[in-house]
């Protein structure tokens, strides 16, 4: 398992204890000192449910980001939204990818609402499960899924080339090997949704 894997397994683990209501827990995680940035948005708040306008697949619209507090030396940033129940359940091998975008310029405070899909003038390139930009989530009635915004401040711009959403594994898969050993900070939000 690589560093930034058990990295971000720990974080995420404590966003879902935060989100269940737990109190904080006594010792930080050894991810912790990744935290450095912060990440927020006007659609939801932390922990909170999901507005039904960023919901709903291909036309749904990407939530504005705005983060602070990037180190020096950051060259690009990476944001995936991914929904984690598939992995927890075991019904899929890789929980699923709802918008993975990385060479987002490191001189960046954020992304506007509503990112349209495809590469982006400032070289920004995007896939998700189903097209080459955000995929809103979809999770039926019933329990809530728990959709995590995650970026990632790099040292690097990374040479990961576009490709089409039936690549959206193994494009995720290069993006994140490529990124190992380069990751200068990380913020997370997380949200909730079901229909």
């Amino acid at each position: 398992m690589t560093r930034l894997l058990a990295a971000t397994l720990a974080v995420i683990t404590t966003a879902f204890t935060l989100c269940a209501g737990a109190q904080t827990p006594a010792a930080a995680p050894p991810a912790a000192a990744a935290l450095q940035m912060l990440m927020t948005t006007p659609a939801f708040e932390d922990g909170g449910v999901l507005p039904p306008k960023y919901a709903g697949g291909a036309t749904a619209v990407s939530p504005a980001l705005s983060w602070s507090q990037v180190l020096p030396g950051t060259q690009s940033f990476v944001v995936l939204m991914h929904d984690l129940e598939p992995a927890q359940n075991k019904t899929s091998k890789m929980d699923i990818t709802h918008w993975l975008a990385w060479n987002i310029p490191g001189t960046s405070t954020g992304l506007a609402e509503g990112v349209p899909a495809g590469a982006l003038p400032d070289g920004t390139q995007q896939i998700s499960i189903r097209t080459n930009g955000y995929f809103g989530p979809g999770a039926g009635p019933g329990k809530y899924h728990h959709y995590v915004f995650e970026l990632y401040a790099l040292d690097v711009k990374l040479t990961v080339a576009p490709a089409q959403p039936e690549q959206v594994v193994e494009t995720r898969r290069a993006v994140f090997d490529a990124m190992d050993g380069h990751v200068l900070g990380k913020a997370v939000l997380v949200s909730r949704f079901h229909r």
